[in-house]
């Protein structure tokens, strides 16, 4: 594991899944966890369990993002919602939501950290993606388009980052064992026209060759290690944790 003692991390939506298994891993590793959340109680009970801190944040609410100012080592853009209807069936103002949550918001934030971090000579922007970045899947147009849109801020992010000793990549799992995950299992079966019990291994794991879901932790231990001093060649990056499904 990279030792982070002394670096500042800002970790969105850290209060739960693969937010929360980043804050417990980077406070492992040593470094100061921030906790940002739309869900404020949970978000300071783990930033009082980490020894860390917590800020109350609705990442929908980007006009109040805007004029943001930000002093973090590290940047976990993770925060994010799921949505699962046909484009025919798609609510417009639910895809504007989430293309603000997912590729407004971390915008913003990158925008509000880069100054501090180009200041110190180092910074760490790791996104959050998905395989969903790389691949599409049917009745997910809003989720498949932001993460594709995070995929190009990342890089771009790296190009303009990198001189200033700032790196930016993409982690990209396939379905993790997250309640993200779990909410949508109702909604998918609907939209495919199959039991609820069928989901997991006709939809969510048949593309992927290790027959499992990704545990939030696995996730996190890659986050640590972009953050690490030896990943400063690292830059610009897409990780896959799929278990095979994007090397289809």
């Amino acid at each position: 594991m990279a030792d982070l003692t002394g670096r500042t991390a800002l970790i969105t939506g850290g209060a739960s899944g693969i937010g929360l298994a980043c804050a417990e891993a980077f406070a492992a590793a040593g470094a100061e966890v921030t906790i940002a959340d739309v869900n404020g109680d949970t978000a300071a009970a783990v930033a009082e369990r980490l020894g860390g801190k917590h800020w109350t944040v609705d990442l929908s609410q980007t006009r109040e993002l805007a004029d943001l100012s930000l002093s973090t080592d590290i940047l976990v853009n993770n925060a994010g919602i799921q949505h699962v209807r046909p484009i025919l069936e798609f609510e417009p103002e639910t895809f504007a939501l989430m293309l603000r949550i997912m590729v407004e918001a971390p915008f913003l934030l990158i925008r509000a950290s880069l100054p501090g971090m180009y200041e110190r000579g180092f910074g760490r922007v790791i996104n959050i993606s998905s395989v969903h970045g790389l691949r599409a899947s049917e009745f997910k147009s809003a989720y498949v388009t932001a993460k594709h849109a995070l995929e190009g801020l990342s890089k771009t992010t790296a190009l303009e980052g990198g001189p200033h000793g700032v790196t930016s990549n993409c982690i990209n799992p396939g379905y993790v064992r997250t309640p993200l995950v779990e909410k949508q299992i109702a909604d998918q079966a609907k939209a495919h026209g199959i039991p609820e019990e069928d989901v997991v291994e006709k939809v969510m794991l048949t593309e992927s060759a290790i027959k499992r879901l990704v545990e939030p932790a696995e996730v996190a231990s890659l986050a640590v290690w972009l953050a690490g001093d030896t990943a400063g060649m690292v830059n610009g990056a897409s990780y896959t944790m799929d278990g095979g499904w994007s090397a289809r």
